[in-house]
């Protein structure tokens, strides 16, 4: 838990220090480190759900693939 906790830390930190440099805004630093954060982490929950729906795909057509594979040829 304490490496999440560290590295959420230099997340926000890098955030804010990208945001500042860009803007000279502490306001806009700020909302940066905020908002940026938050929208990785709704694209990480996306992207984890695309991998898990694209897997199920696969193995469903490797199933479908492997019990043709087992039926007997017709004559």
């Amino acid at each position: 838990m304490s490496k999440t906790f560290s590295f959420a830390c230099v997340h926000f930190a890098v955030a804010f220090t990208v945001g500042y440099l860009l803007t000279g805004s502490i306001a806009v630093g700020g909302t940066v480190a905020l908002v940026e954060p938050l929208c990785n982490t709704v694209a990480y929950h996306l992207h984890e759900k695309a991998w898990a729906w694209l897997a199920s795909r696969r193995a469903a057509e490797a199933d479908a693939a492997s019990a043709s594979a087992a039926l007997p040829a017709a004559a």
